[in-house]
């Protein structure tokens, strides 16, 4: 597994070594042992959830106030730019985001460590988005920050018109809302 930094130093790209021939490929997606020698970071995964969302469908910015989770994710069909927020107020890179494309082809996964807020926009007709958890979702302690705020100032993709939900409509400004220590 190769390690690529992002530019918040927590926030960590991995690229897993595949196998592949005229047959199709294989790769190790996740190995608790392999996970902790290359990142130095030991976690507890106690769930795994899976969705699917169709072309510009845009997923957040989402964190837990209470039982924060700490995030392994990939795609295993299509395209997303995928992103982390930093909220952790004592941090140097509070309120800084770090994006990058995960992809069926590429096959990297993102660590987002937790007190990050996450969110994702699908590039391609649709996108299948796995994600490890180191905490049980727990709607009652769920916040989302605006995808447009512009004290963030995400990049997203060029001609972003984004398909939110209600919830994520409703999503605050980072000033207005509830971080981490």
């Amino acid at each position: 597994m190769k390690l690529i930094p992002t530019k918040i130093p927590d926030v960590l790209i991995l690229e897993p070594k595949v196998f592949g021939d005229q047959r199709g490929f294989f790769l190790e997606s996740y190995n608790q042992q392999t996970f902790q020698d290359v990142t130095g970071i030991k976690a507890d995964f106690v769930q795994d959830n899976h969705s699917r969302s169709g072309r510009d469908v845009l997923r957040g910015l989402h964190y837990q106030v209470k039982q924060p989770q700490a995030k392994l994710v990939r795609v295993v069909r299509g395209r997303v730019f995928d992103v982390a927020v930093d909220l952790r107020k004592s941090s140097p890179t509070f309120g800084h985001w770090a994006g990058v494309e995960l992809s069926e082809e590429n096959h990297r996964q993102l660590w987002i460590p937790a007190g990050f807020a996450h969110g994702f926009l699908v590039l391609s007709e649709q996108a299948d988005f796995l994600y490890k958890t180191t905490d049980y979702y727990a709607p009652e302690y769920e916040r989302c920050i605006r995808w447009d705020d512009p004290d963030i100032g995400i990049a997203w993709p060029e001609n972003c018109a984004p398909c939110l939900s209600t919830k994520d409509q409703q999503g605050v400004l980072l000033r207005e809302a509830e971080v981490f220590a």
